[in-house]
């Protein structure tokens, strides 16, 4: 359920109880009595533990204990030095303060207390900059202890779990979970909630030669392309079948054909130098019709070309109702 959904739910039911209040006097002395919060929606279940009733607004910005709830001035909160991304989509931003404005913050930020009005931010580093672009001059946030290495480990582990991460990213990231805060590969996907399989697999891509990793960086090649090509010992040959996967638009399952079957190699055996095809598309022009499409679906837009002019376009959807959402902008009525 999405954020807009979960707000629209609290009004139908907030509409319902007041209109069986209003029936009925009585009843909503006797309710107001006992639970003078409800009635309040979606505000009153996230404020619930700092918005007590006789309480001024200074007083409500008092510095709060921790693992609670409470409204703190976004000047008081710093950036997290450990936030491992270090690019934000302005387009993206600039849609959730809309969104903000509209709807207030849904999930609260997480920070860790420094000192006398002073945080540190520890999760929700686009909430936070989408209600400074809000105008907000508070925001929700849970406060809780963290120590420098905890710190990290957060906002590595909310980073990974993003949705728009690609693969490379991901692999970035449990490598420097491992490095930097000394977790096995037992513990580290306990902590991200995959199997040690997929962690290994995912490392095993910083093995592959940089222009390899680049193509899947950037969508070049996908990770089914990238998982047949580490089963390639030599790193040249690797290359080679990656130019010929992008030059000849391999399936996934023919580059896992030529590696079983030892034929990666064009016929002669001999490592051929074939020249890089220069992609029909630029990146930069590609990321931003993908954007341009994202922003007009309202959902997640990826173009795949390939050298040869040819390609597909993935847009995702959430539900059947997404999908019959989508299915409308595409065949208007």
């Amino acid at each position: 359920m999405g954020r807009a959904d979960v707000s629209m739910s609290s009004e139908k039911n907030e509409e319902k109880i007041q209109a069986a209040l209003n029936a009925n006097p009585a009843a909503a002395a006797a309710a107001k009595r006992k639970v003078g919060g409800l009635g309040r929606g979606l505000n009153a279940l996230i404020e619930g533990s700092y918005d007590k009733k006789g309480e001024t607004r200074e007083q409500r910005l008092v510095p709060n204990p921790l693992n609670s709830v409470g409204q703190i001035p976004v000047e008081q909160i710093e950036a997290n030095p450990y936030q491992p991304r270090t690019h934000f989509d302005q387009e993206a931003l600039a849609e959730l303060a809309d969104s903000i404005k509209i709807q207030g913050i849904i999930q609260p930020v997480t920070v860790r207390q420094l000192g006398t009005n002073s945080y540190q931010l520890i999760s929700g580093e686009r909430r936070l900059q989408a209600s400074k672009l809000a105008g907000l001059d508070t925001i929700p946030a849970y406060i809780r202890k963290a120590d420098d290495q905890q710190m990290l480990e957060m906002a590595l582990i909310e980073n990974i779990q993003r949705e728009n991460l690609n693969a490379i990213e991901i692999a970035l990231s449990y490598q420097r979970l491992l490095s930097e805060c000394q977790l096995r590969q037992e513990d580290l996907g306990e902590r991200v909630g995959k199997n040690r399989s997929t962690v290994t697999n995912y490392l095993r891509l910083l093995k592959l030669p940089p222009s390899i990793q680049i193509g899947l960086r950037d969508s070049v090649i996908g990770m089914g392309h990238a998982r047949a090509l580490i089963n390639i010992e030599d790193p040249q040959q690797q290359v080679d079948l990656y130019r010929r996967i992008v030059a000849e638009d391999m399936s996934v399952r023919r580059v896992e054909e030529l590696v079983r079957n030892g034929t990666a190699r064009p016929a002669g055996g001999a490592a051929t130098a074939k020249p890089q095809p220069t992609p029909v598309v630029p990146v930069a022009e590609l990321r931003r019709t993908e954007r341009q499409l994202t922003d007009y679906f309202g959902s997640k837009v990826q173009l795949r070309p390939s050298a040869q002019g040819r390609g597909e376009i993935k847009i995702s959807f959430d539900s059947v109702e997404d999908m019959q959402r989508i299915l409308h902008i595409l065949q208007p009525a």
